[in-house]
């Protein structure tokens, strides 16, 4: 515990702020410039750095300055420990400029339209001069901003089996989805062809395989015995699939929240197929240990009286 603390007492701003930026640089001659402070000066806080640790951090390689293993983890420590500190300084300045700081989470988009827009609406209400950044992304996304220290809170879902080591996890509500096409497709006239058919002879827009939804997808493909579609575009971006479908003859899975908008004005239709029904239920994630700011606090309450009031099944 003694050598802890006197490691601690040692490790200063300018030292993580070395450590991250030759992480990402690889090269002590631009992590210096960065600094605004000469090489050897560099060269000297890398060394008092790495006696302190008592481990070599950086190697030298014909392909830049390549962490070690060790240094590798310290890269994380100190990106996800300046990130904290940036977004405390903020919460701070605005404080003194008569501001109720700031909030920066990330959503999933099935989550986003309705309860997540509604909670926030809601805090917003009571505190108008609340900075609130929302950041709408893929599961997988959103886990790894969480564990950069990047989001404050995220609502989405595990995508390894792992992820429970990082952080918690507090189900609010789950998502339907559907398989949707543009509004006159010729599939919506005679008698849907099977799934089989539908995988060989038609294009399809899929979210990146790295989304629960994509991999709740395929493993409907998988226990029926078929394989994925031949013609897949695969997009990350909401908007881009839904102009994407409504411009092409895709077939196209995605959250029932996501599109109910979309199909009540008739741009979009969906289709008799179940597909996804595995697709797990999506929460509030925070990182392991962290304590959560008030506002932030004040967020997730909002979220859990609205998520009690809605229906088992049902997005908001």
């Amino acid at each position: 515990m003694e050598a802890y603390q006197a490691l601690l007492a040692r490790l200063r701003y300018k030292h993580l702020l070395m450590i991250a930026t030759l992480g990402r640089r690889k090269n002590l001659h631009q992590t210096a410039d960065a600094m605004h402070m000469s090489q050897p000066a560099a060269t000297r806080m890398l060394g008092e750095i790495e006696r302190a640790f008592g481990c070599q951090l950086f190697k030298r390689t014909s392909r830049g300055m390549l962490p070690t293993s060790v240094g590798e983890m310290l890269i994380d420590f100190a990106d996800n420990a300046l990130a904290r500190l940036d977004r405390c300084a903020e919460e701070v300045r605005r404080h003194q400029l008569g501001g109720q700081g700031q909030l920066v989470l990330g959503a999933i988009m099935g989550a986003a339209p309705d309860l997540v827009a509604d909670a926030i609406i809601a805090l917003k209400r009571d505190r108008p001069l609340l900075q609130i950044r929302l950041m709408g992304e893929t599961s997988d996304q959103l886990a790894e901003l969480l564990d950069q220290g990047k989001i404050e809170l995220a609502i989405a879902r595990y995508t390894t089996a792992s992820q429970h080591n990082a952080f918690d996890f507090e189900a609010l509500g789950e998502e339907t989805l559907l398989t949707v096409v543009r509004r006159g497709h010729p599939l919506l006239e005679p008698e849907l062809p099977p799934l089989s058919a539908l995988l060989d002879d038609w294009p399809w827009l899929l979210q990146p395989l790295s989304t629960p939804a994509r991999q709740a997808v395929e493993k409907a493909f998988e226990v029926q015995g078929l394989v994925s579609p031949r013609d897949v575009i695969e997009c990350g971006s909401i908007f881009a699939a839904l102009q994407l479908v409504q411009r092409s003859d895709c077939l196209m899975v995605m959250s029932e929240s996501v599109l109910s908008e979309h199909l009540a004005m008739g741009h979009i239709q969906a289709l008799p197929l179940s597909l996804g029904r595995t697709l797990a239920p999506y929460g509030l994630m925070t990182r392991k240990g962290s304590l959560l700011s008030e506002p932030a606090r004040a967020l997730c309450e909002r979220l859990r009286t609205l998520a009690g009031r809605a229906r088992p099944g049902d997005a908001r």
